[in-house]
């Protein structure tokens, strides 16, 4: 059976190369630290289940410190042969879009299909996991036929990966963190608290109003949190669920689903989103810090108007 310890198993591999790498580049001023700050994120996925929860969280703090004192820089990568890299696209054309696309195909292939294999009376993925472990084969197939395609070593993928890592920095633990401190918050009792409050400001009986309530809600969070995965539990918990749900009958699958969707609107709102809406602004060299937000504003707008829109139409008896 493949286990998301396996995924894990990769990911740790691979952060761990990235430390080795990271303490042996001497173009980087602060290469102690950073290589420090990949190999303990490195343990974090390798052996994390076998530490207590306290010593984690230590973990997870000093993780916090390094990046948060500045201890977490790139160095000065090997820039490639002038012209070589205008060549390979000229050569590989659309193709290069083909690892990019595999990866959710492979995924949903995994989901739909691959969690009823059974090998020996044993299912082929943990079936607890079957998302997660599906997107970890499909990216691992998606590099394969992308170093197939540019006909490169994988010694090369792990280079490139490093140095993706550099750029962006402390931030590719954002989507990580955020969503788990969404489940902090729901254990914390936030969700009653913000109940509390929008039913001090809010018509209860009023369907529309509970609606407004759960999706403006649910992108200011997502502001504020940088993450809709952090803020949907909160606003399920606290307004989706008592107001809608219980209240108002709305379907709970349906609410969810464009629920979820709504809070992706702050996401594209946000600068604390920072690996979607500061990082690219880094790599891109843009003279404008928030020239991506800028950008999707309107995308984001018009789509919270149709998904409340959605809400009330679809969710709603």
């Amino acid at each position: 059976m493949i286990r998301l310890q396996h995924v894990y198993l990769l990911l740790g591999l691979l952060l761990a190369w990235a430390a080795v790498l990271g303490l042996r580049d001497r173009s980087n001023p602060r290469r102690w630290t950073t290589g420090l700050f990949w190999a303990l994120l490195a343990f974090a996925f390798l052996a994390g289940d076998k530490v207590p929860t306290a010593a984690m969280g230590v973990l997870v703090l000093v993780l916090a410190l390094l990046a948060g004192l500045g201890g977490v820089r790139g160095g000065a990568p090997r820039p490639p042969a002038p012209g070589s890299q205008l060549r390979e696209a000229q050569r590989l054309g659309h193709r290069l879009l083909a690892p990019a696309l595999l990866i959710p195909g492979l995924t949903l292939l995994g989901v739909l299909g691959l969690k009823h294999l059974r090998l020996g009376g044993v299912p082929l993925l943990e079936p607890a996991s079957v998302t997660l472990v599906s997107l970890g084969l499909a990216c691992a197939g998606a590099t394969a036929v992308a170093l197939r395609l540019t006909r490169v070593r994988p010694g090369v993928a792990v280079q490139e990966g490093r140095r993706l890592l550099d750029a962006i920095g402390w931030a590719a633990l954002l989507p990580l963190l955020l969503a788990t401190l969404g489940s902090v918050f729901s254990v914390c009792g936030v969700g009653e608290a913000v109940a509390a409050l929008v039913r001090l400001g809010v018509p209860a009986h009023s369907p529309l109003a509970a609606v407004l309530a759960y999706g403006l809600g649910m992108v200011a969070l997502t502001m504020i949190m940088g993450n809709a995965f952090a803020a949907f539990p909160v606003m399920t918990a606290g307004v989706g669920l008592p107001l809608l749900v219980r209240l108002h009958h709305a379907d709970p699958a349906i609410l969810g689903a464009l629920g979820m969707l709504t809070g992706y609107c702050g996401t594209l709102l946000t600068p604390m989103a920072a690996n979607f809406n500061i990082v690219p602004v880094v790599l891109l060299d843009l003279p404008d810090p928030n020239a991506v937000i800028k950008a999707q504003a309107p995308t984001a707008l018009a789509l919270l108007a149709v998904n409340l829109t959605f809400i009330y139409w679809l969710a709603l008896p």
